[in-house]
């Protein structure tokens, strides 16, 4: 949904290099292959390099036939001998079983001691469309044991109901291992997404842990509010956890604000107020302590740029505000054969 991508936004954590003030020195180099659009297939691999850090290689392809699609991921890094080796990899299966039903198995795999290639987890997924624009979706977990035999570790379900044409709700338990060879209950989050005629979204999202008598209790609330407005998008969203007294108070508030240009830039800007800030006096209010400004910019010879900068609190002296401490440059270019993926 495109009123989400801030929020995937503001909980993913880019991998960047510690520059202190430093010239951006991040770059990576992209070249794409693509089949005719006949068999919807492509492959992509990208060349990331960061001082004093070990080079990695990734390569992703998607080859879709009928109603079989298969998303692969090898990311290889740099040996001692200079030659890229293989690191993990990750195998995607995706099956139109019927009209309503898809079924997605997501295969992880790691290396031995001798480079071989070792599965690690399995996790098998299963989603239905029902009518009125009901969902249903159980998701299994498995991971390999020392003796590479899979043993099944998590299992959730999640039920979504369209309430009304506006209004969404999803609630989905997971249940984890017992310690006994099996499952029980160990979290529920719920889920209420309401969508307004002035192009505002509201969600909020409760996660629910067993307390000691074996009831579910409220242990943390996740309230995000999205409003889009032409080629400008705001997030303000909190979050408040149960202290020791039992009673759900505000720990942390985010403000995302994303815009696009009619030349193709992208901005956002993402802002992070916590009452446990660093340096601070934990007087139980919100104070800034990050902020995080990403800017893309589209290539002239094709391909795409983007820039980050990270300021924080200095926990040695909070009083002086935010400072730079993260800034990074990952530059894409395309292949003559190719277009940007």
């Amino acid at each position: 949904m495109k009123f989400r991508n801030l929020i995937n936004l503001m909980s993913f954590t880019l991998s960047v290099i510690l520059l202190h003030f430093a010239p951006p020195s991040l770059y990576a180099q992209t070249s794409t292959d693509r089949a005719s659009d006949t068999n919807q297939s492509w492959t992509a691999t990208t060349e990331s390099q960061t001082a004093d850090t070990n080079p990695t290689r990734t390569t992703e392809s998607h080859k879709q036939s009928g109603n079989r699609t298969v998303d692969s991921q090898h990311v290889e890094r740099r040996g001692l001998d200079g030659r890229y080796e293989r690191y993990f990899d990750i195998e995607k299966e995706t099956l139109q079983v019927s009209p309503t039903t898809t079924k997605t198995i997501t295969r992880s795999f790691g290396r031995d001691a001798d480079g071989q290639k070792v599965l690690t987890q399995v996790t098998e997924e299963e989603k239905q469309s029902l009518p009125g624009g009901n969902e249903k979706v159980v998701r299994v977990t498995s991971n390999a044991d020392l003796d590479g035999r899979l043993q099944i570790v998590q299992r959730e379900v999640a039920d979504t109901k369209k309430i009304r044409p506006d209004v969404q709700e999803t609630k989905t338990t997971v249940f984890s291992s017992d310690g006994s060879g099996g499952l029980a209950p160990s979290m529920q989050v719920k889920e209420r997404q309401k969508t307004g005629s002035d192009h505002t979204v509201s969600v909020q999202k409760s996660t629910l842990l067993l307390d000691g008598a074996g009831n579910w209790q409220v242990n943390e609330v996740k309230e995000s509010t999205i409003k889009e407005n032409g080629n400008e998008r705001t997030v303000d969203e909190r979050i408040s956890k149960l202290d020791s007294d039992g009673k759900l108070g505000v720990v942390s508030s985010t403000l995302g604000k994303e815009s696009q240009t009619s030349a193709g830039e992208k901005q956002s800007t993402i802002e992070t107020y916590s009452t446990d800030a660093p340096g601070s006096t934990r007087d139980g209010k919100l104070h800034l302590s990050q902020r995080v400004t990403t800017v893309n910019r589209p290539r002239s010879g094709g391909g795409k740029q983007t820039e980050q900068k990270v300021e924080q609190i200095n926990p040695g002296d909070p009083n002086a505000g935010l400072h730079v401490t993260i800034q990074t440059l990952d530059s894409a270019h395309n292949s003559g054969s190719g277009r940007d993926r």
